[in-house]
Formats: structure tokens, sequence, C-alpha cells
């Protein structure tokens, strides 16, 4: 295997602290220096994305990322455009009264009362709170931020839309909904997954300039999937060399699932690819797709040789929770061998926990997650971090918590998060597609990290290209052909990435 490909940084907000006294360090400058940065590269984007529009309002909090908005008055005042600002807090303190100071030499920084009307302007400014507010907003706040949303004009955030918590891409109440994020210095985990797709818009980061050693100084929490390398191919190998895939589920109407998770392992490259299902579902099996190995299973005794053939299972789509799905679910999880469990597998587990000992991947959607974890849904996407890595600790496996930014944790701490995906993959089958790529990943021979990570994003991208032709109605079977494209367009290990 060749070495992972670069991936960007995601910092939690006090790793962010630690690299901007790290950046005031390596600048040798103050507070006010690094802020006049952020509020011209705020003016370069400005500038870029609207580049006609005249008239500016600009919303400035109490802290450091009003500054940055005062600043960013300043120099578009001095741009020639014609800037309102808004200030929400009269208690502007440190560098940020000081650039409020700089502000109001020239002009008024008017307060915000609910009785106000927002100022005519063509682009609105969010620095309100950026990553300083971990609550919801108070309701002075909300009420600015709701009009803001509601005025039909376009939005820049400054570093984090105000109300979007910057650790856990979770809002506790009203959040700005931007047109562009510019966020500063380094990237922040929060701005990737939960709500956050629904409130940055489009993501830009400024480095303002500071050199790389001070992201060195920080931990880094977790990183952005980038386009990997799969596994290399012989030219002398056989269908044996590329593992064999066994799929397990499919209770009384439920073919579909198997079938999608099976056809999903092929496309993904698996030499052989079994399926262990209802007999009744068989000949349907045998008709649509051939090339799946379709078995009539009736109890663990039926299940046993199939397991003997297979190198990996992928466990539980369509499986249901009754006595013939708890009897192969167990029998399958006693063979010890590589696994993916998703759906009703999950709920098994949920009756029976236990630790994996075999290289194994969990793919459970928030609700699967809720009640692995004993909590609800709502507690999991407060922190999506925090619960994918708790589960990969309480089972000694790979997880993989699906949803916007999908995150893959293991139990040693390890987190990525993937930034494909849309809002039409929301539909029934895609996860049974994602267990069948994942596990052939894993017969392939890749890890279970790295099986995960790459079957993410292999299943992100593949939903991202069968949606160019519009998200409403997208069905999981759409994925499959831009699943084999985009296998074969992927440089393999032992060639050059392009």
């Amino acid at each position: 295997m060749s070495d992972q490909p670069n991936r960007q940084n995601l910092y939690t907000v006090e790793q962010m602290r630690v690299i901007e006294r790290a950046a005031l360090s390596a600048l040798e400058g103050s507070g006010n220096a690094l802020m006049r940065r952020a509020a011209s590269a705020a003016l370069s984007t400005l500038r870029r994305h609207w580049p006609q529009l005249r008239r500016i309002a600009i919303y400035c909090g109490p802290g450091n990322n009003g500054g940055d908005g005062f600043l960013l008055g300043v120099l578009a005042r001095e741009a020639g455009l014609q800037v309102e600002l808004v200030a929400l807090d009269a208690k502007a303190r440190g560098d940020a009264l000081l650039a409020r100071r700089e502000w109001e030499r020239d002009g008024p920084a008017h307060g915000w009362h609910a009785k106000n009307d927002l100022p005519d302007a063509e682009l609105h400014v969010d620095a309100l709170y950026g990553i300083g507010l971990n609550r919801a907003p108070g309701p002075e706040a909300a009420d600015l931020i709701a009009r803001i949303n509601a005025s039909g004009r376009p939005v820049l955030a400054l570093d984090v839309p105000s109300g979007l918590n910057a650790d856990t891409g979770h809002c506790p109440g009203v959040a700005i909904r931007a047109d562009v994020t510019l966020t500063f210095l380094a990237d922040k985990r929060g701005l990737h997954t939960g709500r956050a797709a629904d409130q940055i818009g489009l993501l830009e980061l400024a480095s303002l300039g500071v050199p790389d050693s001070a992201q060195l100084q920080a931990v880094v929490d977790a990183q952005l999937l980038a386009v990997d390398a799969l596994p290399c191919r012989s030219r002398g190998a056989h269908k044996g060399h590329n593992g064999h895939v066994l799929v397990i589920g499919g209770e009384h109407g439920m073919a579909g699932a198997v079938r999608l998770s099976g056809e999903a392992a092929l496309r993904a490259g698996a030499g052989l690819v079994s399926v262990a299902t209802h007999g009744e579902h068989v000949p349907a099996l045998n008709a649509g797709r051939p090339e799946l190995m379709a078995h009539g299973v009736d109890g663990p005794q039926a299940l046993e040789p199939l397991l003997r053939r297979a190198s990996v299972l992928a466990v539980g789509p369509g499986l249901g929770a009754g006595a013939w799905g708890h009897a192969l679910w167990l029998t399958a999880l006693n063979a010890n061998k590589p696994l993916v469990l998703d759906a009703d597998g999950l709920n098994l587990l949920l009756r029976e926990p236990r630790q994996f000992k075999a290289p194994t991947v969990l793919t459970p959607h928030p609700g699967e997650a809720a009640r692995l974890l004993g909590v609800t849904t709502a507690a999991i996407e407060t922190d999506r971090f925090a619960a994918a890595r708790e589960l990969a600790r309480r089972h000694a496996a790979v997880v993989v918590l699906k949803g916007a930014g999908t995150l893959i944790a293991d139990q040693d701490g390890r987190l990525d998060v993937c930034p494909w995906g849309n809002p039409g993959m929301a539909s029934g089958g895609m996860g049974d597609l994602l267990t069948g790529v994942v596990a052939a990943l894993l017969a392939q021979g890749c890890t279970a990290w790295h099986a995960a990570c790459l079957g993410v994003g292999l299943h992100a991208r593949a939903g991202d290209q069968a949606a160019e032709q519009g998200e409403r109605g997208l069905l999981a079977s759409d994925l499959l052909a831009p699943l084999h494209r985009l296998g074969n367009e992927m440089p393999q290990h032992g060639q050059h990435r392009v």
C-alpha cells in the first residue's frame, strides 16, 4: 500500500486557539494585525464573488469576529463601497475594541433593536460570533440572524456562520445561512458535518499568510477525505485474488437489499460475491444479476459451507431481527472473519454487544448509532464526532457514522470526514450499496480503516455523479454505473496520481 494522500486537517475550537497564539508569535504582531489580514482576505472574497455590488451591511459582535467585521468595514469604505455597520453589543474589548474605534473615526456603528429594519444592502456580512459561540444565540441576536436569513440578499459569513457550533456542526438555535463562508487560519471540523451543510454555502479558507509551523503547534483532531488509490491488480490476477464477499440478509420481501449490496460489491471489484438469503429470493436474483451466486439458506447449518468459502462477510441488508435473521447473524459473527455490519446487523448488536477481533466496519445511521449508545438521535447529532469515536472504542471496530458529512472513526480516536455526497442520497438502498462497497475493498486486501475511507469516498462521489441529472428521485441503483467508472478512474497503488 502507498502512503495516504495529503488530507486537509480539521481542528477544534480549543486547537484553533493554540494555532492563533502560535500565529501571533510567529508573526511577531498584534491581534489587531491578524484581524487586518482577515479583513483584507474578506474584502478580496467579497469582491471576487460579488464584483458589481456597491452597498454592504456588516453585523459585528463584541469579540474578535466582530473585530474582523469592523476592519472589513474600514477597508471596504476605503475601497469606495457604501458600508453600514451594525454593532450587536456595545461591549467590544481588547483588539476588537481597537478595531471598532478605527471604524468610528469616520462614522458611527449603529445598534440593533428588534423594531429596526435591516439596512438596504446588496450583501449582508456576518461577523457576530465566529468560533466564539457554543450555545443558542440570545433573543436579540436570534432575531437579527432570522431577519438576515429572510432578507433574500446574499450573505458572507466570516470564519463560521454565527449560531453554528464550530466543534460539532450542531445548531442549538437559529444560525446564519451563508452563501459563502470564509474561514480563517485553519479549517474547523464543525464546518463539515451535521447542520453545517445547510449553513456554510461555499466554504473557502484564508490562511492569512501564517507559516505552516503555527498549525504544527496543535494536535490535528480530524481530516477531510481525499481521493485515494485503489489496491493494484497484477496483470495475471484471477477472481480468487480479489476476494469472495458473502452478503447475508434478505428477510421475506427484502431481496432488493441483498441484491443492491451484492451488486455494489461486484462493481467495487470483488472477485466473487455470494448471497445467503431466503430461498424464495433466489430465482429473482439469478435472473436479475446472474453474476451473484445466490443461495437459499434456511438456518445456520446451511450457512456454514458458505462461510467457509467466503473471505469477507457483509451482514445486515434486509436481514430482519427475527429468529431466522438472529441465527444467521450469530453464526456469521462467530466465524470471526472480516466483516461489514449494517442495518439489522447493528440492531442485533444492541441485543448482544461485543468487541470484534477480526477487522470490522460498522455503518450506522444516526438512529442506529443512538440505539447502540442508548441515547436519542438528537443527542447523536449534537456531537457526531464523540458518538462515532465512542462506538468505535466500545466495539473495537471502524465506525462509519452516515449522514451529511459522514464520519469514519477507529478505536484509537482517528477520524476522517467525507466532503462529498448530496441530499438525493437520502433514499432507500443507499446504505446497502455502501455495505457492499466496503466489503469488496476489504476482500481486495484493504485494512478496515482504508476500506471504510475508500468505500465512503467512492460511494459519495458516485452519488454526486449520479445526481448530475437531479437529486430528487435519485435511486440507489443509479450509483452502480458511476461506482464502476470511478473505481477505474482512480489511480491504483503503484501508479502515479494525476
